[in-house]
């Protein structure tokens, strides 16, 4: 028998308990005649106490040694409240060497002294730590609550293939050559798409899947080649349908794992998103919405900037306290098309550019404003969309100095009716927003032969602080609509026949109006634990180059796998 308890389990109740306990050696103190160890498993850790002549009798110990060891639980005369076991030990009678370890590249310790690259080399020995080891417990009771609430709800969870076809549009694909089919290849599939929308054509209610999904870009710190998604789908459903439900779901998934209350969701359009904050992916946790001074300047007739395409200011509210640090803040964001204002306590006005921004105008914006001394604002003007994003990039600097993004605070908001095409100058013909299934608003229809760069999609993004948590849409279910959207993205009817000639037959035997949404669970976990890095929450992870240091992949084939392959 290896252990009659774990390492974590004993309590002041269990003194006078014959116990075995299995694990590894976490500390070693040598007090004379005594050592006094610390044993450590999945579970927690106990202090044990070893007479020194037992262990000299056997074999020298060290740590990440794995014992077994017999022993009486008795009462400790020196309690550790920081532990769960810190009320007891184990007075040792015998002990097994089960395994000897090699010095380690770091310490095993929550407060390690290993870098991450180190740490991703021998991630085995990084898991050992609590940080990691329970950032994939906290995934694994996300994912279970997941499957429960969706299970519970209606929904279907199938397996879709990862090997599939090559089709163009999204990301790059990974390939992969066929051995048995020469000089034909799969691809790793980069989400569900196409499989969850004939599931719907196949009669499924409702779908989901917590499923791996390739795309073979540069890897970030919030971002992986190979992720995992939870990849949602229902039938009979409109953009309100889906809105409503996953709001609805996310807001439990908050409460279960965070004991978190979320406010409804707000929605705004992709529109007035890029109009009041520069961005598509707006943190609303501390306001700073744009306004416009278009019609001020004009009225006013400053001249300037009443010339300008767009006239846009931000205020911060009451930050004096920090007036000896805003200087250094201030130097690293001027560039040629953006000022500031400080209003002093002592009501004294101060500009960035004192030459074109007398007392007269500095009062006219201040009023404005409704500024009040200690506040600070910030301006940016010219062309509408660059000014538009540097204010955006400014404004998120400004949150970053002043502390303003509270990682206590979940602010989740949707946005909607984004654009359904865009133009690729490199290659001069319409690309998809989201993907090529995505349904324009029937209202925009007519658009497509006259303004395709005006149609907005029934689409929706999930935005939570900032970060784009997930993004989904109503699908076509026209074959008409489909057929013509392919064309406007560039595809001959060869081609479409060739990527997408098993999706469109679908389209002859009755689609029903389908929609759905896919959420990062990655991203997911790493925004609810208050992470700014992924990697934490995936057992073995990539680096940001997309390498694996852990088994050094990619690596080369050899010459006769490369030729079985087709590809020498």
């Amino acid at each position: 028998m290896y252990r009659t308890h774990n390492c974590g389990e004993l309590r002041i109740k269990d003194v006078g308990k014959e116990v075995i306990l299995s694990g590894w050696i976490q500390k070693i103190r040598n007090l004379g005649s005594l050592l006094f160890m610390d044993i450590r498993d999945y579970f927690g850790i106990t202090q044990l106490m070893i007479s020194k002549k037992l262990v000299k009798k056997n074999f020298l110990l060290g740590k990440e040694f794995i014992i077994r060891i017999r022993g009486k639980v008795v009462e400790r005369f020196s309690k550790n409240n920081n532990i769960p076991t810190g009320e007891i030990e184990i007075s040792v009678s015998h002990i097994d060497l089960l395994n000897s370890s090699l010095p380690t590249p770091f310490t095993i310790e929550d407060q390690t002294d290993g870098n991450e690259e180190i740490r991703m080399i021998y991630r085995y020995l990084d898991m050992r730590r609590n940080p990691i080891k329970n950032n994939l417990i906290i995934r694994h009771n996300l994912t279970l609550e997941i499957r429960n609430f969706l299970s519970e709800n209606g929904f279907l969870e199938i397996e879709t293939p990862v090997l599939i076809n090559h089709t163009p549009e999204g990301a790059r694909s990974f390939v992969v050559p066929s051995r048995i089919h020469i000089d034909k290849f799969y691809a790793l599939a980069q989400s569900p798409q196409l499989f969850k929308q004939l599931l719907m054509i196949g009669g499924i209610d409702k779908y989901f899947q917590i499923v791996k999904c390739f795309r073979d870009e540069d890897s970030r710190s919030d971002r992986q080649i190979e992720f995992t998604q939870i990849d949602c789908e229902m039938s009979f459903v409109e953009v309100h349908d889906v809105l409503v439900f996953f709001e609805n779901f996310i807001k439990h998934i908050f409460k279960k794992i965070k004991k978190i209350q979320l406010d409804p969701f707000p929605c705004i359009s992709y529109s007035n998103a890029i109009k009041i904050y520069g961005t598509d992916s707006p943190d609303i946790r501390f306001g700073m919405p744009f306004i416009e001074l278009n019609d001020l300047v004009k009225k006013k007739d400053i001249n300037f900037l009443k010339t300008q395409e767009l006239v846009i200011g931000i205020k911060i509210k009451k930050y004096h306290n920090i007036y000896d640090k805003i200087d250094f803040f201030l130097k690293k964001i001027e560039n040629d098309n953006f000022f500031w204002i400080k209003y002093l306590c002592d009501q004294t006005l101060l500009s960035s550019n004192q030459s074109f921004l007398n007392k007269k105008i500095l009062e006219i914006f201040v009023k404005y404003f409704k500024a009040i001394p200690g506040d600070f604002l910030f301006f940016s003007y010219g062309k509408k969309r660059k000014t538009r994003e540097k204010l955006g990039e400014i404004r998120l600097k400004i949150a970053d100095f002043f502390n303003l993004k509270n990682s206590k605070i979940y602010q989740p908001l949707w946005i909607t009716d984004i654009p359904l095409l865009k133009w690729d100058k490199q290659f001069k013909k319409y690309k998809s927003v989201h993907h090529p299934f995505t349904s324009p608003k029937e209202e925009d229809i007519h658009l497509l032969k006259t303004n395709p760069k005006k149609i907005r999609s029934k689409s929706y993004d999930l935005i939570i602080n900032g970060i784009e948590i997930g993004s989904g849409s109503i699908r076509i279910h026209n074959k008409n609509i489909q057929n013509f959207i392919f064309k406007h993205l560039g595809f001959s009817q060869k081609e479409i026949e060739s990527k997408f000639g098993f999706f469109i037959k679908a389209f002859e035997y009755g689609v029903p109006p389908h929609g759905g949404i896919a959420f990062g669970l990655d991203r997911l976990v790493n925004l609810m634990e208050e992470d700014k890095n992924i990697k934490n929450f995936i057992a073995f992870p990539k680096n940001n180059y997309g390498k694996d240091v852990m088994i050094n992949a990619p690596s080369f084939l050899e010459k006769e796998k490369l030729k079985e392959l087709h590809l020498r």
